[in-house]
């Protein structure tokens, strides 16, 4: 039984977690952790899995990798700042080891590779997230690293920056840049969790799209993490790609 611990319990994601977690015959749900509560009865976890929020994420993770927990991370906001320190905290906790995966989905990692693979044969590339009005950041995690994945195979490519004229803007009218990809987001009631690529050429555009309809879309993915985690290297790892044969 793989003992797994639950931050942000009560939750949109971490209750379905939970709920996940225990319906699971080799994993045992050892610690149900909201806000305000006591990180101790993490202790003894084989695994915890933080759903929090971008405001408590580094110190429920600084916590856990002090205590030596290994720890999945699906909380949104980290980018190579938040990256960097925690490979440091890592650095000093030798053995423990730390997965941030910006979706659990595999239709999104998917989604993410098939860009990824597509980004050096077109000019243009720019990201549309969409997501619920809840989130709490923007872009979201899942764009984040899609921009950075794109912008990686635009310049192992030797490709310049995409195309754009625009003189003069509104403020926020062409989206964030990101390593040099637009990203747009829209926060909209009757959403949950979408993402498309658009991959402009000449005389065509590629549209890779996903689109998340229900939270237990993420589960197999989060089992799939908690199952795998051991057998990951010490330090931090980032993203579902290995665990899916996708390097």
């Amino acid at each position: 039984m793989i003992k797994t611990g639950v931050l942000g319990a009560k939750g949109r994601m971490g209750s379905q977690v939970c709920r996940t977690v225990d319906a699971a015959g080799d994993l045992e749900l050892s610690a149900a952790v909201d806000a305000d509560d006591a990180l101790d009865s993490l202790a003894g976890c084989d695994v915890v899995v933080d759903f929090t929020d971008p405001g408590v994420v580094m110190e429920n993770l600084r916590w856990c990798v002090a205590h030596g927990l290994d720890v999945i991370v699906g909380t949104s906001g980290f980018d190579d700042m938040r990256l960097a320190v925690a490979a440091e905290w890592l650095h000093r906790a030798p053995g423990t080891r730390v997965l941030i995966v910006p979706n659990f989905s595999v239709g999104a990692v998917l989604m993410m590779r098939f860009a990824q693979l597509a980004a050096p044969f077109f000019e243009s590339a720019e990201i549309i997230e969409l997501h619920h009005p809840a989130k709490a950041d923007a872009p979201s995690g899942t764009a984040a690293r899609t921009a950075t994945l794109i912008s990686a195979a635009r310049a192992a490519a030797d490709l310049g920056p995409s195309p754009d004229a625009t003189a003069s803007e509104m403020d926020g009218a062409r989206g964030a840049v990101l390593d040099g990809v637009h990203v747009h987001s829209v926060r909209l009631a009757g959403l949950l969790a979408h993402q498309e690529v658009l991959l402009g050429g000449h005389g065509e555009v590629l549209t890779v799209r996903h689109d998340s309809l229900d939270r237990a879309s993420f589960m197999p993915g989060v089992l799939m993490a908690v199952r795998g985690l051991a057998s990951l290297p010490a330090g931090l790892t980032v993203g579902l790609e290995g665990m899916l044969g996708l390097g």
